[in-house]
């Protein structure tokens, strides 16, 4: 069951659990208007790390002291970080408030601060437990920030929304891939498209090859089951003119891209019985587009955004794709395919052509693409590589505010002879060990011209080990958070 979040300027009668908050060394906020009992904290090594919490025995409710760090260092991630602990300790209860945005500081825009509180509180929630028979679901069933104003109660009912679609992305990945086939995500996305008035258009296995996309054409080839092709489309409402006509103006247009291959066995070129073991997670970059769609209608940014979700499975068979083939791509390149492991960037190829041909103003792309990216940046930091610095920025900007890690890596042009291949346009892997990130980073740039564009690897941060905060084990739904920002916050790049 999904939390439910409000604001109201007091706590409400009907609290079970309070959350306050405390900086480090057991310092309350100037606008605290709660007293605690600090010795009695001392006592049980509370000392307002961003994290830690305490429970404290109360009248009418529990009071729950929330550390949030040292009192300049409050961030909106922190916020969300506090919340998720907040939530966590309260597990067992129905009803929770919290004074978190009492910790917000001066300089702080008390709706993201709000937004950022009702996103940690919602995730820290989330469980996968469809297949459990002793699940020990989250209790919590609302979340009451306490604060005042309009900007807190968008930001709260913005943060609930955002949320909301994180853990659809994360439900998605977390399915298992015999659930969650190419035909299954092109279902829920007809679920979607219903849902929230986009626009929808599933190309099958047919008109995929009618369509020239040869990239996931060919890496479908192994499967038994059938390849599509997702696009979904938002449509801004258009705001009427000074005559009280609409608005006739153009709007920018960006393009999302997601990866979809719910499930990589390597192809001929097969991985390993434990590379295989997460491998429905491969999915995560169509799962996050799918899900940053979801949610535009309900905050209706004035920008068109087309969504474009290639999907497969990645499978070894007579018919599959074997090393040295070649492949044509959407927009006539062609593709010495040498190692089938390296399937992402060819059904991204096709991705991205269709998303230059519609004429878009940007495009973002994500992918759990390489392993290479992983030993860079570990396993919570996703790649980001691009060809226009304006677009760079804004991405790295949006991902900030998400809290979600970001970190630019560069396309040298010295590079690009790796990807030569003597027999066709390019090959799908780099000339050597080194530098695989890139490489991909360089194959993928062939197909968006001089269209502005962002690629994100996130192939580390798409799926945890372990719970951490708001990030529960399993797929993470990173990205769609980092999306949604940089949907509401674009215009055209210069």
């Amino acid at each position: 069951m999904a939390i439910a979040c409000s604001v109201d300027p007091d706590v409400p009668a009907h609290t079970q659990v309070l959350g306050v908050p405390v900086f480090a060394g057991r310092r309350l906020p100037k606008a605290a208007t709660r007293p605690l009992d600090l010795s009695y904290l001392a006592e049980r090594g509370f000392e307002g790390k961003l994290g830690q919490t305490c429970a404290l025995p109360g009248r009418d409710h529990t009071v729950v002291a929330v550390g949030v760090g040292e009192a300049n260092e409050v961030t909106l991630d922190g916020l969300r970080r506090a919340a998720a602990a907040l939530v966590k300790a309260a597990w067992h209860d129905k009803r929770v408030a919290t004074t978190l945005l009492d910790a917000a500081p001066r300089g702080l825009d008390k709706g993201r601060a709000a937004q950022a509180i009702a996103e940690g509180a919602v995730l820290a929630s989330y469980r996968f437990n469809v297949y459990k028979r002793d699940a020990k679901p989250c209790r919590v069933e609302s979340v009451t920030v306490v604060g005042r104003g309009a900007a807190a109660k968008r930001g709260v009912a913005r943060g609930e929304r955002i949320a909301a679609a994180v853990a659809l992305a994360r439900d998605l990945v977390n399915e298992p891939a015999g659930a969650m086939t190419p035909r299954r995500l092109a279902h829920v996305a007809g679920e979607i498209a219903e849902r929230e008035g986009l626009t929808l258009t599933v190309l099958d296995e047919v008109e995929i090859t009618n369509m020239g996309l040869g990239g996931l054409e060919g890496v479908a080839r192994g499967s038994e089951e059938p390849p599509r092709l997702i696009e979904l489309v938002y449509e801004p409402p258009r705001a009427p003119g000074s005559n009280g006509r609409t608005s006739k103006r153009r709007l920018p247009t960006l393009a999302l891209v997601g990866k979809g291959i719910t499930f990589d066995s390597g192809g001929l070129s097969l991985k390993t019985a434990d590379g295989m073991e997460t491998m429905k997670t491969d999915m995560g970059g169509g799962a996050a587009v799918l899900a940053a769609m979801s949610v535009l209608p309900s905050l209706a940014p004035g920008v068109k955004v087309v969504g474009f979700v290639p999907t497969t499975e990645n499978m070894p068979s007579g018919s599959a794709i074997k090393p040295g083939d070649v492949l044509k791509i959407r927009n006539g390149k062609t593709v010495e395919v040498l190692n089938t492991d390296a399937e992402g960037r060819l059904v991204l190829a096709d991705g991205l052509s269709l998303a230059v041909e519609a004429g878009v103003d940007a495009v973002i792309d994500l992918a759990t693409l390489t392993g290479a990216c992983m030993v860079a940046l570990g396993r919570t930091i996703a790649g980001l590589m691009g060809n226009d610095e304006a677009l760079i920025d804004r991405v790295s900007a949006a991902a900030e505010r998400a809290g979600e890690a970001v970190w630019h890596l560069p396309l040298p042009k010295e590079y690009r002879k790796d990807i030569d291949s003597d027999v066709a346009d390019i090959k799908n892997t780099g000339s050597g060990r080194y530098g695989g990130a890139l490489t991909a980073g360089l194959f993928l740039q062939e197909f968006v011209g001089d269209t502005p564009w962002v690629h994100l690897d996130i192939a580390g941060p798409a799926r945890a080990d372990s719970e951490d905060g708001y990030v529960a084990k399993g797929g993470t739904g990173f990205g769609v958070r980092t999306l949604v920002e940089t949907v509401l916050e674009f215009a055209e790049p210069d």
